[in-house]
């Protein structure tokens, strides 16, 4: 029976180590979702630099994650031998692999609001920062517990601060840090012009499409996966990512009036949303969760881009910054039981956690931002702007005449 029992053991954390493993390689491939979205979006002279950038900062989160990062939101080093690492299958060195992907997509979110005119090696300094110590820092305070806060809102507001996936701890974070990035950026020059907008159309919708299902499809192992183990898996949480996916679809496609940029984007506005609370919805809460989440990213665009003078390129702040909000507090209302849901989750404790997760990450992005523009600049020059960023930074265009 001994014997059994080991043997069983070793399966299930085999197992639980190639579901984590799966869950990572499906974020991982998210970043080519980023990747091709902001290619479609930005204009033909900034495509290579849109790719370039995502690889870049992938690379540098890699490093700032696994030295600096993990080690603040959990507490945990590698500095161990690799006997000790691959105890139970590796399965902490997988899950780090996992939290890592959602770590880096701070900056590939960060990168679609800043694009055509940020410099690249600031950019870079910046992800480093960012990964190593803003992001780590609030990840840790959620999901891991740190300085009592969880404690507090239990005691206070009758439950813990609830998300499940990352509604406000990634995208949230990621689109709020990108705001302030934004505003210390500036607008693209020649995009404002003596009070009105100068539309700067996307250069390849087919790219942008692909971008969109690049992420739409790789978000069911970000969502599903965060159960982390086998024994935690649930399809509630799977179907609850559909119907917000396509609640968020049909809203933006009626409120953006069949605009490809917004019903492309409409799907991601609502897996953005449905995140924090996908394991405690009823699917109706989820649908309900994301159709709001597609009508909020429309209307927010065109505030941003026409009304507010803020020229966020892929709009991460309206997608990500305030579809994160809105999901962290959709929690709080279609999780609880009146409405369908599974319960255990507190109202206030879902708007607290939401807007102070929102201001932790405007005051970050502004803080990194601002700091790195008063050392060494962030923007390029205005020759180096008007000619493109591929050819600027990377000395090749997309493609290649004959």
């Amino acid at each position: 029976m001994e014997n059994l029992h080991s043997a069983v053991e070793t399966l299930m954390h085999g197992a639980n180590t190639m579901f984590l493993l799966m869950g990572a390689v499906m974020v991982l491939a998210m970043h080519a979702g980023f990747a091709f979205l902001e290619v479609g979006t930005v204009r033909q002279k900034n495509q290579v630099n849109a790719l370039s950038k995502i690889i870049s900062d992938f690379a540098i989160s890699g490093i700032a994650y696994f030295f600096i990062g993990y080690w603040i939101a959990y507490g945990v080093t590698f500095f161990h031998g690799a006997e000790a690492l691959t105890e139970q299958n590796g399965y902490s060195l997988v899950k780090f692999f996992f939290l890592m992907t959602f770590a880096a997509a701070i900056p590939a979110i960060i990168s679609g609001g800043i694009a055509e005119r940020a410099r690249f090696a600031p950019q870079l300094v910046a992800s480093l920062l960012i990964v190593g110590l803003i992001y780590p820092f609030f990840e840790g305070l959620v999901w891991n517990g740190n300085y009592g806060v969880q404690d507090w809102m239990e005691g206070a507001f009758g439950a813990p601060f609830h998300d499940f996936a990352g509604s406000v701890v990634v995208h949230a974070v990621g689109g709020w840090l990108a705001l302030g990035a934004v505003l210390m950026l500036g607008a693209r020059r020649g995009r404002y012009r003596d009070g009105h907008v100068i539309a700067m159309p996307p250069s390849n919708i087919p790219f942008l499409a692909l971008g969109a299902w690049i992420l739409t499809i790789g978000w069911f192992g970000f969502n599903v996966m965060s159960a982390q183990t086998l024994d935690g898996i649930s399809g509630l949480v799977a179907v609850n990512s559909l119907m917000a996916m396509v609640g968020g679809t049909l809203a933006a496609l009626a409120v953006g009036r069949f605009d490809p940029g917004f019903l492309h984007n409409g799907p991601l506005a609502g897996l953005v949303a449905v995140c924090a609370g996908s394991d405690l919805m009823h699917p109706i809460g989820a649908l309900a969760t994301g159709a709001v989440a597609g009508g909020l990213f429309v209307w927010a665009f065109i505030l941003t881009q026409n009304h507010l003078k803020i020229d966020d390129v892929l709009g991460v702040w309206p997608l990500h910054g305030l579809c994160g909000v809105w999901g962290g507090i959709a929690a709080g209302i279609f999780g609880a039981q009146a409405l369908g849901g599974l319960g255990g989750v507190s109202l206030m404790s879902q708007v607290v956690g939401s807007l102070a997760g929102a201001v932790f990450a405007l005051a970050g992005g502004v803080l990194v931002y601002g700091v790195i523009k008063a050392i060494t600049g962030i923007r390029l020059s205005e020759e180096d702007e008007f000619m493109g960023a591929d050819l600027a930074i990377h000395k090749i265009g997309a493609t290649a005449e004959d």
